[in-house]
């Protein structure tokens, strides 16, 4: 996939009269795929660089893992880019860079979801992280949106920081830390992490504004970067004992799950409402988690890359293909052999009670798919050409196909029955608020998401804190710039030059 993306980015400076540069994106993609099934033949894989050299320095180099964990992420991962360039056809975006950038990304989710210790999945997230910083600083305007990024990346930046933690606290006890065994007593530091990076613990909003190409690169970096997070969670073994804590990460994760369930239900169309989908998501697969439940937390996850793509890369609409994203109500209901089928299940004694407030979350999830699936698109498929009308349905039915195969096989929480009246509950339950918000249309109007997520009080503090400490340190360095750059910039210089070589001096003796 790192292949094709270079091939790409050359092909399009050297030779841009090339005229099959959407071709080599999907075989490069297709390969992609075919490559993660040979996987299944070797299972478990494990692949490490060679040693870092002073190995007395390097005693971790990166490693790389494909069990029953990494493969429905790394399969949904690799499915979302080839439904990205093959749904490109209806949308301005037949550039070979985006399609280069869309392998780049998704290559390092792949290596993200696959990481088997915290050293490769920090330089994985880190990558990640600095892609979608540089993307939204250049795609944003004004100052209070570029600080809104700068906060986004340093909440991240907070939850890399506990799986570091993470991993300082197992070598303190004498074993490195593996992603592949977690201690239960370092749990906690991952799912902290996890929360922070996906805006679950506590709750708040990266971005406010989808500002970034909206259908097909904009949702394979928001998938993405949500996948990479997601999958320490289905690390995270299942503990029978509940720890004091554990009901009260639960129940934020059930609000969080609430609230954003239901703003995504409300949202003016799929991509405005798009954050909330990635963060009830995230929800419920870490109430999965706390539930000791990691084998639903992975399924969350595929459901996030499979579901999400089927619809926000719906944009060229007509009614004999509504079907396609529709299957992908049965891949998300949780009904036996679905891949949501095991979600409801638990590995620990917590009460049922909790489950009472994550089955409406569950609910409004599956409403507010099929109330933007129904809605008209940004185009109409009809006015296409013959070929646009075979190859973007294909790219749809690609991801739905990927999430009904993962139902049935090919990894640890496949074919299997499920808590089906859970699902059946959900079902009940999608189809009343959907009648509910047809009936009162009037009433159910929808909401710009945008503005009404800045009144949540709750998190405000947080966002005037971070505010807080951006503008002081943009005082400091404005301060330290005007120094050098006046008329007595040259005196400070060789100030400071005397301080640091009378501090080294004064170490040396």
């Amino acid at each position: 996939m790192l292949l094709t993306a270079f091939t790409l980015a050359v092909l399009h400076y050297l030779r841009p009269q090339f005229k099959y540069p959407w071709l080599l994106a999907i075989i490069g993609a297709v390969l992609s795929i075919a490559s993660i099934f040979i996987w299944k033949i070797h299972f478990p894989i494990n692949y490490s660089l060679p040693p870092w050299e002073p190995e007395k320095i390097f005693t971790f180099i990166p490693t790389w893992l494909g069990d029953g964990i990494s493969w429905p992420y790394a399969l949904a991962l690799c499915t979302l880019a080839a439904a990205v360039i093959l749904t490109s056809v209806v949308r301005a975006e037949n550039e070979p860079l985006a399609w280069a950038g869309t392998l780049v990304i998704t290559a390092f989710g792949i290596l993200a979801v696959t990481a088997a210790n915290p050293l490769t999945l920090i330089l994985a997230w880190s990558v990640i992280d600095l892609a979608e910083l540089i993307i939204m600083t250049r795609s944003t305007d004004g100052e209070r949106e570029n600080q809104g990024v700068v906060i986004a990346f340093s909440v991240r930046l907070a939850g890399t920081a506990f799986l570091l933690w993470a991993h300082i606290a197992s070598i303190s006890g004498g074993t490195p830390l593996d992603l592949r065994s977690i201690p239960p007593q370092l749990g906690i530091y991952l799912l902290i992490a996890s929360g922070l990076r996906l805006g679950i613990l506590p709750l708040h909003l990266p971005y406010q504004k989808e500002n970034v190409v909206r259908r097909g690169f904009g949702t394979t970096i928001r998938l993405v970067s949500a996948s990479a997070s997601l999958v320490i969670l289905a690390r995270i073994q299942a503990v029978e004992k509940v720890l004091p804590f554990t009901p009260y990460l639960l129940i934020l994760a059930a609000i969080s799950a609430l609230y954003s369930s239901w703003m995504w239900l409300r949202s003016s169309d799929e991509i405005s409402g798009r954050p909330f989908w990635v963060l009830a998501v995230a929800s419920l697969a870490m109430a999965a988690s706390l539930r000791g439940n990691p084998t639903g937390s992975a399924a969350w996850g595929a459901a996030l890359l499979t579901c999400g793509a089927a619809l926000f890369l719906f944009s060229a609409r007509q009614k004999n293909i509504l079907w396609i994203p529709l299957l992908s109500i049965w891949v998300m209901s949780g009904l036996p052999f679905s891949l949501n089928a095991s979600v409801w299940k638990s590995g620990n004694h917590l009460s049922w009670i909790y489950t009472i407030f994550l089955l409406p979350a569950h609910a409004f999830m599956m409403t507010g798919f099929l109330k933007h699936a129904l809605k008209p698109g940004e185009t109409s498929l009809e006015s296409q050409h013959k070929w646009v009308k075979l190859i973007y349905p294909t790219g749809l039915l690609l991801t739905a196909a990927c999430g009904i195969l993962l139902g049935f096989w090919g990894w640890n929480g496949a074919l299997t029955i499920g808590l089906w009246w859970f699902g059946l509950i959900v079902i009940l339950l999608a189809a009343g608020s959907f009648y509910l918000s047809n009936l009162f249309s009037t009433r159910f109007s929808t909401v710009d998401t945008s503005s009404r997520w800045t009144q949540i009080r709750p998190i405000r503090w947080l966002y005037e804190i971070f505010f807080a400490i951006f503008r002081f340190g943009q005082r400091i360095t404005d301060i330290f710039t005007t120094s050098l750059e006046g008329d007595g910039g040259l005196l400070w210089s060789l100030l400071l030059l005397v301080l640091i070589i009378s501090i080294l001096f004064t170490r040396g003796q």
